[in-house]
């Protein structure tokens, strides 16, 4: 004869009720924790919650800026090429308005040594080779020749960049890089170069009636040094799958705070 339901639960219950056992007694997972350190979890978990939401609307604004700078960029380089602006543009001059313009240069590379800036680049690791001109039009701008690897450095330090015939420079405009690099800031009195930055490189040159810009030259189509054409045109645009990855954290974070309190009312059981 098999038991009768319900009787094998019963037997161990009363066992239970025999040790002194409270079954109704028995603590939940929360009852350690006072009501003041449970709003404190609920209030910290509320500001995760907000934080990962606030990561992922900056992200899709990063968006629409990366969006719009890819767009300004690739409509400036394959516009026709226009003469680079005299000082009665200067002022007022910023990346969004300038940067990438697809611009050309005529005069003279000056003698004096040339300035090196560390770069890497899809040559390798190396430097730029910024080199001053003064153009037809009586200003100094500084061009960017191009790249040359780690081994041709003495070289370019010792040539003057100088020259006596005019030259024509097509190239893409950029602006100022000041400060350094990542981490390093620039040592001018050190000739240690991390960015292109155009006013202190003009002082420690004793250049003056300089551009606040300068230009990376196109690649010139002939074997040698410096390696023209270089600048970096493509961006990358991920910041779509970043804010959904902030916004899934903070689905995530929402589903676990709610939780316990979805657990607690199903223990307690629909109201009779």
């Amino acid at each position: 004869m098999s038991p009768a339901p319900g009787a094998g639960r019963t037997t161990v219950e009363a066992r239970i009720g025999q040790a002194g056992i409270d079954l109704s007694a028995a603590p939940g997972k929360d009852a350690g924790r006072s009501p003041a350190s449970r709003l404190f979890l609920a209030l910290l978990g509320l500001l995760g919650v907000l934080v990962f939401l606030g990561l992922g609307i900056w992200q899709l604004e990063r968006r629409v800026w990366k969006l719009d700078l890819i767009a300004r960029v690739d409509q400036r380089i394959h516009a026709p090429v226009v003469e680079a602006p005299g000082p009665a543009g200067w002022n007022g001059m910023t990346a969004a308005s300038s940067e990438y313009s697809h611009v050309r240069l005529a005069g003279q590379f000056l003698g004096g040594a040339n300035t090196l800036v560390q770069a890497v680049t899809e040559l390798g690791g190396g430097y730029w080779v910024l080199t001053p001109m003064r153009t037809d039009r009586g200003f100094v701008v500084l061009v960017n020749r191009g790249f040359i690897p780690q081994e041709r450095k003495a070289e370019f330090e010792q040539e003057s960049g100088g020259s006596g015939s005019s030259t024509v420079i097509d190239g893409l405009l950029r602006m100022s890089e000041p400060g350094g690099g990542f981490l390093r800031s620039n040592d001018a009195a050190g000739n240690r170069w991390y960015s292109r930055d155009v006013a202190a490189i003009a002082t420690t040159r004793g250049l003056t009636g300089i551009a606040p810009y300068f230009v990376d030259a196109e690649a010139s189509g002939v074997d040698g040094w410096p390696h023209g054409g270089l600048t970096v045109v493509t961006f990358r645009n991920s910041h779509l799958v970043y804010a959904l990855t902030w916004f899934t954290l903070a689905a995530m974070l929402t589903a676990a705070l709610a939780a316990p309190m979805i657990g607690r009312h199903g223990r307690q059981g629909p109201a009779r």
